[in-house]
């Protein structure tokens, strides 16, 4: 690992949120060592910035955990056994709840919040960092310890909902105080399950290599597919709603499988081509090349699996296991073909949507960057070109 002689959030600044590549996910400042005494605080615009510019301890912390720098990257490959195009994995299918009441509130097959009731009645977790419904297209990252909260989360997101600034603020003012000490006795610590998207989990893996509290407390995460996050309100000012004849007030579901799909009142089901949402995407996800959450437990998305069907990408020994036995127990049901070869043939269909979207954000993810890199030095690209050639 290298790293300069001495960073501070000035380096983030520079590197990272001037450049428009922040990805707003919260990590910074709540795992900031001088987070006590109010170095970091997240903005009015959702960016963290300084609090307190002479109480940050310039121990480059926040530089080395966030998901947009290159450091530690490699480390994080390294411990994942990660390889291309998708990262490591163990077995890939379609695989649904059986809960009735998961199924009429998810977004397709309820898998995750299947997965996290087993992990929470089985005395796996202690609670789960999800993002809860407090309005029809808003959310509120919570921490659920019980099933009507994850039933209150069930549904995909696309827009921005930052957990770990919620799971540092649960870890750092409730976790050491009595009540939670008795709400959790005997338990001597606090595991949570995380769901979340490709900068958020990296962000969690790079702080447990650096063993920085409260990573510890992650015992188990979920990542969702992710192509992109972007603002409800974005999208209704864009020229397509009128092409498409959106309202806001008629969509009742959101979507994202192939292409982006929107479900209306009516029960007409509208489709836009990714193309049109990378429009108002986020700056920093454009930046980014993980669309298959690579260094989750298990992986989830909408992406080739039929209606009501969740794609489920195995990564880890430990999501394997909580999956098997989720499986074993009834929580779950997975989609069964009718022989070994239409299977065989299922699940490399399914691997090879995901790799050509895989694919696709890398090479979005490498054009932005270079747009960056000659934006800001056009004779630093040039040189960099012609070196490597």
């Amino acid at each position: 690992m290298k790293l300069k002689e001495k960073t501070s959030f000035d380096n983030l600044v520079q590197e990272v949120i001037e450049k428009g590549l922040c990805n707003r996910c919260g990590g910074c400042v709540s795992f900031c060592s001088a987070d006590r005494i109010g170095a970091l605080e997240i903005g009015e615009d959702n960016f963290p910035r300084y609090a307190d510019k002479e109480k940050c301890l310039e121990c480059g912390i926040c530089y080395l955990i966030c998901p947009q720098t290159s450091i530690l990257k490699e480390e994080v490959r390294e411990e994942f056994g990660w390889r291309p195009p998708i990262g490591r994995y163990q077995d890939i299918f379609s695989a649904r709840t059986t809960d009735e009441e998961i199924l009429k509130v998810c977004t397709d097959g309820g898998v995750v919040t299947s997965l996290l009731l087993y992990m929470l009645e089985n005395n796996l977790i202690d609670g789960a960092v999800v993002s809860k419904r407090v309005g029809l297209f808003s959310r509120k990252p919570i921490v659920a310890t019980a099933r009507s909260e994850l039933m209150q989360a069930a549904g995909s997101q696309f827009s921005e909902s930052s957990h770990l600034q919620e799971m540092g603020a649960e870890y750092t003012t409730f976790v050491p105080t009595i009540p939670i000490i008795r709400e959790y006795a005997p338990k001597s610590f606090l595991r949570l399950a995380l769901v979340g998207t490709p900068c958020q989990i990296e962000a969690i893996r790079k702080m447990q290599i650096l063993k920085i509290l409260p990573a510890d407390v992650i015992t188990f995460t979920i990542g969702l597919f992710c192509m992109q996050s972007f603002a409800l309100d974005d999208l209704m000012k864009k020229k397509f709603t009128k092409k498409h004849q959106i309202n806001l007030k008629d969509i009742v579901k959101l979507n994202v499988k192939e292409d982006f799909i929107l479900t209306k009142n009516s029960g007409i089901t509208v489709h836009i081509p990714m193309e049109e949402i990378e429009e108002i995407a986020r700056p920093a996800c454009l930046a980014c090349e993980d669309f298959a959450n690579n260094y989750a437990d298990i992986s989830v998305g909408g992406l080739g699996s039929p209606d009501v069907y969740t794609t489920v990408l195995i990564r880890t020994i430990q999501g394997k296991r909580i999956y098997t036995e989720a499986l074993r127990q009834g929580y779950l049901e997975k989609k069964v073909e009718k022989t070994i070869g239409k299977s065989k043939a299922e699940k490399s269909r399914l691997l090879s949507l995901i790799e050509a979207f895989a694919e696709r954000k890398r090479k979005r993810g490498e054009e932005r960057l270079s747009k960056i890199i000659d934006e800001e030095n056009p004779l630093e690209r040039i040189y960099s070109k012609s070196e490597a050639v």
